[in-house]
């Protein structure tokens, strides 16, 4: 940050709204770019639009051009440092050498082993390169990118839905609709912005839920996540997740672990867990969960399924501690959004085995 000058400051907070444009979604990050001229003009700037579009980088240079200013010697301020490989397009890296650019600033090393040491290639060409410029906001914008590529596996979302006293369904099964239609349209909301959502086998065979995304007048949202649905049951001929909808991905096995391998090979950023509590559980005793967002109605139950299921903890020493992010109120429920603590394991009084939780689920329903 020291080496930063003001300049160079404001032009990486414009790259990084401009890397806010970027999708919310999808396998690519969120970049955004702006050259600067030797006396910090403003050349080009650019922000990667999604899968299979130019980088920020080379958007940036590209409206350089279009704007007839010559980039021979500029700075090139980007909030993810330049890849370096070849994908759908070519390396960053490159394209800045061959364009004659002269400084990169960087507030984001890439941590994906595969598109990274465009750094070093640009010290290699001779290219001065600054990082750490507004590293902290850098990661912010790449959100749940970020973590899913530097911990190898998506994000994990838990949503549950309850009454006041913590049941999803009433004693006679029923659930329909222990939330308002204000806390329904956000997680509809929500599941237009994940890469994935997942279910279990049981919950399918019993709700036969569509997991589609929809808008405020009920039709499909633009983007659709995948249907993920775990466990051993086969996924009926005749479901709703048949129908319309993202594509559907059957998971056949116990393991959350297992689960989150096959999504992150699909390259699942950001992944949605609304199964029943078993599957919550599961997922909780794994120690996957990143963020729990919870809808709680004003409404009393007394009987009916719990939101999570055991959790294999004995005394209240031993309970999960989240920490609150946020507190929204949505017609009469109030949203509340936390984030789990340091990673955990599952608990020494109860199973080792966190895919227990699922099998009782799949083999008892």
């Amino acid at each position: 940050m020291d080496q930063a000058d003001e300049p160079l400051r404001r032009a990486m907070a414009r790259a990084l709204e401009l890397a806010a444009r970027g999708p919310a979604h999808g396998p690519n990050p969120r970049v955004g770019c702006v050259l600067l001229s030797a006396d910090g003009r403003t050349l080009g700037e650019g922000w990667h639009r999604g899968a299979g579009t130019s980088h920020a980088e080379v958007a940036a240079l590209d409206d350089a051009r279009e704007r007839g200013h010559d980039v021979h010697g500029a700075t090139a301020v980007v909030t993810l440092e330049p890849c370096d490989h070849t994908g759908r397009t070519g390396p960053c890296s490159q394209a800045l050498i061959a364009a004659g650019v002269a400084r990169v600033a960087i507030a984001v090393e890439d941590p994906n082993p595969v598109a990274s040491g465009g750094a070093a290639r640009l010290r290699a060409a001779g290219v001065d390169v600054l990082t750490g410029i507004a590293a902290v906001a850098g990661r912010e914008v790449l959100g749940h990118w970020w973590h899913a590529v530097e911990r190898g596996r998506p994000f994990v979302t838990l949503k549950l839905a309850t009454s006041l006293d913590g049941r999803v369904s009433a004693a006679d099964g029923s659930s329909r609709w222990i939330t308002s239609q204000a806390s329904r349209q956000d997680a509809h909301a929500l599941r237009a912005q994940v890469d994935a959502i997942a279910v279990g086998s049981g919950t399918v065979q019993v709700d036969d839920p569509a997991l589609t995304a929809r808008d405020a007048d009920g039709a499909l949202a633009a983007h659709q996540p995948l249907r993920v649905v775990v466990g051993r049951r086969p996924v009926p001929a005749n479901g709703r997740l048949r129908g319309e909808g993202g594509e559907l991905v059957h998971v056949p096995t116990h393991d959350p672990h297992e689960v989150l391998a096959v999504l992150h090979e699909r390259e699942v950023r950001h992944l949605l867990v609304e199964g029943g509590p078993t599957l919550a559980a599961a997922f909780l005793r794994a120690g996957v969960v990143d963020e729990v967002r919870a809808y709680v109605a004003p409404v009393l139950l007394g009987a009916g399924l719990p939101a999570v299921a055991d959790l294999g903890i004995a005394s209240i020493d031993g309970a999960l501690r989240l920490e609150p992010s946020e507190v929204r109120r949505l017609g009469p429920d109030v949203l509340v959004i936390s984030r789990l603590g340091a990673p955990h394991t599952s608990h020494p009084n109860g199973p080792s085995d966190p895919a227990h939780l699922i099998r009782t689920a799949s083999e008892e329903s």
